[in-house]
């Protein structure tokens, strides 16, 4: 039984952070928190994405999209950019879900390095759109913003490592010696209800069409797909608690961040502790500066294992595959790498700002 609940604490081990805040919070305030209507029109958002994504997983057509990047030249470039631009569609997570396990298929050399760029890769590149990420997703829909007001703010960030990472991954050479294991059937026309059904999610979150309009989903997958509903709740409930966490903190504290500049700099420190997702529900409350607080979560995603969920993922993903043996040494890498794109974000933005008051 002990062995259970150890094994199930270090799998769900934000549920379990986010349940015991949640509940903390909630003692010392007096009261349970309440829920404003947009944030559960998040959570239901973020239930119908995770539903779609899924969806397109099961029908074999975002494996067989991962697997056409690993044919021919240029592997470690496809990959990395592969794996960018995908996660601006299906957000950080799903794509390392989908890339990382491939490129630890393939038989090529330096598998370790491209498992980190892909990472790096997954937080630049889900930056850029607004379902890129849940932070994102929150703070786009928490502002109400406009998408190319959004996307316009946070461009500098993914397209300076855009250039970055591709330019490192070009100049990483591999020795390719086989091919992946091939791909699993693709059923096309669930491909086309998947994709139109996430389409539909889309635009919800760019408010073109009605929220309640993601319910179209969640009746697709009820009536006649229901291994779909397979999804991660563990990570929804860990929305839930914190989205009631950081409401109790706003009514303990009752304090406001008005500098960006703090805004930045605490949201970008506390997800190297906490990730980024959960500090972007937190510092909203205490800040209007939601381009400080956009860049601040997205830049915290680099850094500590901690600072994403999808550097947990990328990590996890690597040290457990039984043909890697150096995960020390790759550990060592993978922090090394992520600071020096903290760093270097961080100093991009301070060099925007430098440039904004002149």
């Amino acid at each position: 039984m002990q062995a259970v609940l150890v094994e199930f604490v270090l799998k769900e081990w934000l549920l379990v952070f986010s349940a015991a805040g949640f509940l903390l919070t909630s003692f010392f305030a007096g009261v349970l928190p309440s829920y404003s209507a947009a944030e559960l029109e998040v959570l239901f958002i973020l239930c119908t994405l995770f539903l779609a994504v899924k969806g397109l997983e099961g029908c074999g057509l975002i494996t067989r999209f991962s697997l056409a990047l690993e044919r021919g030249r240029a592997i470690p470039l496809k990959l990395v950019a592969g794996t960018f631009f995908l996660s601006m569609v299906v957000t950080n997570d799903v794509a390392l879900i989908l890339v990382v396990p491939l490129t630890l298929l393939l038989n090529i050399d330096r598998k370790g390095m491209l498992v980190i760029l892909e990472a790096l890769a997954a937080n630049a590149g889900s930056a850029l759109t607004p379902f890129g990420n849940p932070q994102n997703l929150f703070i786009y829909w928490f502002y109400d913003l406009h998408p190319l007001e959004f996307i316009s703010t946070i461009a500098p960030f993914s397209v300076f490592f855009l250039i970055l990472l591709g330019a490192v991954s070009f100049a990483v050479k591999v020795k390719s010696e086989g091919r992946p294991a091939a791909s699993e059937k693709l059923v096309l026309s669930k491909a086309c209800i998947y994709s139109m059904l996430l389409v539909i999610v889309l635009l919800t979150v760019l408010h073109v069409l009605p929220v309640m309009a993601g319910a179209l989903v969640v009746v697709y997958v009820l009536l006649f797909d229901r291994k779909t509903l397979r999804i991660d709740y563990g990570l929804l409930l860990s929305f839930f608690f914190f989205f009631g966490l950081a409401n109790n903190l706003k009514m303990l504290l009752a304090s406001e961040l008005v500098n960006p500049e703090h805004v930045f700099l605490f949201s970008a420190l506390a997800s190297q502790v906490m990730s980024n997702v959960p500090a972007a529900l937190l510092f909203a409350k205490f800040t209007q500066n939601w381009d400080a607080l956009l860049w601040g979560t997205n830049v915290g995603g680099f850094g500590s294992l901690f600072g994403s969920l999808a550097n947990l993922i990328a990590y996890k993903l690597y040290v457990a595959d039984e043909n890697t043996r150096d995960a020390l040494r790759f550990t060592f890498r993978f922090l090394a790498m992520g600071y020096a794109a903290f760093f270097l974000s961080a100093g991009l933005y301070v060099a925007l700002r430098a440039s904004s008051w002149g």
